[in-house]
């Protein structure tokens, strides 16, 4: 067949070939062209990890004053740190096309020598950003530089820095949650109808003995707090008022350090080895901040005990005490949350003393740390109602001794004002053995712990048996080879995998995988729960490979064997929330006595006692003893909708499970569990958004070899099927044009 050229084109048609591939660019271009302002963006992680939360638009979208992110980042930087860098600028452009007129930012390049990275580094530095040391391979060769890699927000007057961003991991939390701070201390800063007051009592008499106690320098300490003082007025809206006092030279300062409870240091006369004498005194260190009653009270010398040396003293640098004024400052204006910790009843404290060369004593001070972050946890015992005030969120933590029906009932009423509680309960106090015990091989004993906690829980339909869960699905610690090398499971410490944490619940459906330590099994009374019309969620449970260790514990995990029956295997509650309108423990019981103790304690009724001679014998008042008074109102029978969280595990917040850096997924869930309690549900998602355990799915061994199998199988076969299918249809086509041409 002979097929005719048309002589009015030419072969490649109107444009020619050259033609084509200039109509081809032109397209290309104006498809980018459409894509720089037309576009949008496809998220296909499990958790939108690359997509701005919700909270995070919102926070942008009503700014009021000019919020400013000026980002410090060394060009060319190695891998993973580049995608660092581009992960911020990503996170900045979201936020800026979800925000107003007042979010901007702008990048910075401190790196190299020329004029305009000494001028960067030198305003990198203004902002307290100096450079990390990174690692790079170049050429099979572990090379090490320095890299600017800091943020720095100035929104208003407020300045707030991200020194070093060596991973994406949590950042739009911190920059999402460091905004949000920012605009609530502005709003607060402006409407405050007084002056933050700060007070520094020093007493010149302690310069009599500074020299000795390697406090130098303390002539000069009015002066730089003075100066320091100034510096955050600049940042605050000119809204601190400072003041110093000297107790030695003012009767009116030396009592105020008194009842202000100001550090108070006494010496006895002694001769200093040139001879002279320095006579007996004593004086005052100490910073005050106050504001409307509120109040805090700032250490300036801290006491360390040193093994050999004894006692030292120290005292704060100016940048230490800048950073816990800035905090104080706003504890008083009330920016964080109160979040109340009970202190007493030999709960777990949130902070230890640190012995230098000694290991520090059992606290939940990287708990405490998190807290801190975003609330204002403050110690509280339950002496009083009025302990309680101010506190939407208590948490008990390990209690090990008994409350009296007295502080059962300041907890019940607590709860039933809509507040939330939140307990982490181990019912077993351990006993550790003296260091002769363990010479002779004894472990620790565990002592069953009844604290009367238990039936306040019973009541509101969550019961705590004495035992602890062993579980197969555990961690397990790899032991070493003079030990026989391998494996050995510890069956206290149960993985809860994916499967067994509610994903109904936002602000924990992201956690795909946690750890929990000596935790009790919890059994909710359906019952009690219906009669109250309280609702009650599991949050994650143990596998149904385990089983309960009751009686006598052993927690050696050499003596440790998952049981022979079958039916002794179950899964147990390990966690749970309780929501809804409570009703009192204490309803038509008559109101519990307070304690004689705890009536001297308080030393505000104790005076209210020598004020009141009816109240001091009761006995003579007729008023109180004839039935003549009546009272209504004065405790609460059911309470306004609340929320009880019960955890069966108390070891899971002390610091070798919780990271400082709450990166974790143990930090995580706490921390989300006290979101959620404290109406931040949203924050909770947000902080969850990235996870760096992402345990693969398990598999059972069938499906795995059928997988296997598949894959070694299965794509040849495909491949082979696909080739008959080609030449059958190719042979097919043959058949076809030789029929039509023959």
């Amino acid at each position: 067949m002979i097929v005719k050229k048309n002589p009015q084109f030419p072969q490649n048609g109107p444009l020619g070939r050259y033609g084509k591939v200039l109509l081809y660019v032109l397209v290309v271009v104006l498809i980018n062209l459409v894509g720089v302002n037309l576009f949008t963006r496809f998220d296909l992680t499990a958790n939108r990890v690359y997509s701005l939360s919700p909270v995070s638009r919102e926070v942008v979208a009503t700014l009021s004053e000019p919020l400013t992110f000026k980002v410090f980042f060394s060009a060319n930087l190695p891998a993973p740190y580049n995608g660092v860098e581009r992960y911020v600028h990503d996170l900045l452009q979201e936020y800026a096309l979800a925000g107003n007129q007042y979010f901007n930012y702008q990048f910075y390049n401190p790196g190299g020598d020329d004029e305009s990275a000494l001028i960067n580094q030198e305003q990198a530095r203004s902002y307290g950003i100096q450079p990390v040391q990174i690692r790079a391979i170049e050429q099979d060769e572990v090379k090490f530089q320095k890299a600017y890699m800091g943020l720095v927000m100035i929104h208003g007057d407020l300045v707030e820095t991200l020194p070093a961003i060596t991973s994406t991991e949590g950042l739009e939390y911190r920059l999402t949650t460091a905004i949000k701070r920012m605009n609530n201390k502005i709003s607060r800063l402006l409407a405050l109808p007084e002056k933050v007051k700060i007070e520094l009592f020093l007493s010149s008499s302690l310069q009599a003995v500074g020299p000795y106690l390697n406090l130098n320098g303390l002539e000069d300490v009015p002066r730089r707090v003075a100066e320091l003082v100034g510096r955050l007025n600049g940042r605050l809206y000119e809204r601190l008022d400072y003041e110093f006092l000297d107790p030695s030279s003012s009767t009116a300062a030396a009592t105020a350090a008194v009842d202000k409870q100001i550090m108070e240091l006494k010496w006895k006369e002694f001769r200093n080895r040139q001879g002279q004498i320095i006579p007996e005194d004593h004086g005052y260190a100490g910073l005050r901040i106050s504001l409307s009653g509120e109040s805090r009270s700032l250490p300036l010398i801290s006491a360390v005990k040193v093994p050999i040396f004894g006692t030292q003293y120290m005292m704060a640098s100016v940048e230490e005490l800048e950073e816990i004024l800035n905090v104080a400052v706003e504890d008083v204006i009330g920016i964080n949350e109160k979040i109340g910790y009970l202190s007493s009843h030999g709960t777990l404290p949130l902070e230890a003393m640190a012995m230098p060369g000694q290991p520090r004593s059992e606290a939940a001070s990287h708990f405490n740390v998190l807290l801190s972050r975003e609330y204002a946890p403050e110690s509280v015992s339950l002496e009083k109602m009025s302990s309680l005030a101010g506190i939407r969120t208590l948490i008990i933590a390990r209690p090990t001794e008994k409350f009296s029906d007295y502080e059962l009932y300041l907890l019940d009423q607590f709860l039933l004002r809509g507040n939330k509680l939140a307990v982490f309960y181990d019912p077993f106090d351990e006993l550790k053995p003296s260091q002769q015990q363990m010479m002779m091989g004894q472990g620790p004993s565990y002592v069953p712990v009844q604290t009367g906690l238990e039936k306040l829980l019973a009541h509101h339909g969550v019961k705590i048996e004495p035992a602890y869960v062993l579980d197969q699905e555990c961690f397990k610690q790899q032991l070493p080879q003079n030990q026989g090398g391998g494996e050995q499971p510890i069956y206290f410490a149960p993985l809860i995998q994916s499967r067994h944490i509610n994903k109904d619940y936002p602000f924990i459906s992201n956690i795909k995988g946690l750890v929990m330590l000596k935790a009790a099994p919890l059994e909710l009374d359906a019952d009690a729960l219906k009669a109250r019309g309280l609702t009650a969620t599991r949050l994650f449970s143990s596998s149904d490979k385990s089983w309960l260790m009751r009686g006598r514990v052993d927690l050696n995990p050499m003596f440790m064997q998952p049981p022979a029956e079958a039916d002794a295997f179950a899964s147990h509650t390990l966690a749970a929330l309780l929501e809804g309108s409570f009703g009192s423990y204490f309803s038509g019981q008559p109101l519990p006595e307070k304690p004689a103790e705890k009536i001297a304690e308080t030393q505000d009724e104790a005076e209210n006692q020598d004020d009141s001679a009816a109240a001091k014998a009761p006995s003579q008042n007729p008023l109180l003893t004839e039935g003549l008074l009546e009272s209504h109102g004065e405790r609460l029978e059911t309470g306004r909708p609340g929320a009880l969280l019960v955890v069966g595990s108390a070891d899971i917040l002390r610091d070798n499970i919780v990271d400082e850096a709450g990166s974790t997924p143990n930090a995580q869930l706490l921390m989300n569990m006290i979101d959620y309690l404290n109406g931040r549900e949203e924050q909770a998602v947000m902080r969850s958004k990235t996870q760096s355990f992402n345990p693969l799915v398990k598999i059972s061994p069938e499906n795995r070899a059928l997988i296997k199998g598949a894959n070694l199988i299965g794509l040849p076969l495909l491949v082979v099927l696909a080739g008959i299918m080609a030449w059958l249809k190719r042979g097919a086509r043959r058949r076809k044009l030789k029929q039509r041409f023959s």
